[in-house]
């Protein structure tokens, strides 16, 4: 019951977190396929708008530790693990639980086909916004993060009191 009630929980404030960011899509430029990235940046109604690369890791550094941090925290107060093992296998459990509700629900079902996030000029790459694949492969990567974030919050978790 438990684990339900956190995903729920951590389903919605993660939603709440890209609807907060999408309102200016521009800023997340770097989470959309290639092509229209790259149609983006050559379109000058852009050209000062567009976040740097420095932006974009200082974004992710950013959020992964706070993420690192929250997580630790659930794991030893909310469900009362102790060890690294308990802790990371519980966290990847939930990160894994988001990381696919971002892929189907907020990736698939809402960004894929919203206008809200089709950039003026790139309204004939419909097939580039469609790029389910895209995604997918968004959520593998996000897969292979979680196990250092997970290891990471599992360590924590054996130093926290």
């Amino acid at each position: 019951m438990i684990l339900a009630i956190e995903s729920i929980v951590l389903c919605a404030v993660f939603t709440l977190m890209v609807y907060f960011m999408s309102r200016e899509p521009i800023k997340t430029l770097y989470n959309y396929p290639p092509k229209i990235q790259e149609r983006v940046r050559s379109l000058d109604t852009y050209k000062d708008q567009i976040p740097t690369q420095k932006n974009k890791v200082a974004a992710k550094l950013c959020a992964s530790v706070l993420f690192v941090i929250i997580l630790s925290l659930i794991l030893r107060y909310v469900n009362g693990y102790t060890t690294f093992l308990k802790a990371f296998g519980y966290g990847f459990l939930l990160w894994t639980i988001v990381n696919l509700w971002d892929l189907v629900v907020l990736d698939i079902l809402w960004f894929c086909h919203d206008p809200h996030f089709v950039f003026r000029g790139t309204e004939d790459m419909v097939s580039d916004y469609h790029d389910y694949w895209f995604h997918t492969k968004g959520f593998f990567i996000g897969e292979s993060l979680a196990l250092v974030v997970c290891a990471l919050a599992g360590l924590i978790v054996c130093f926290i009191l």
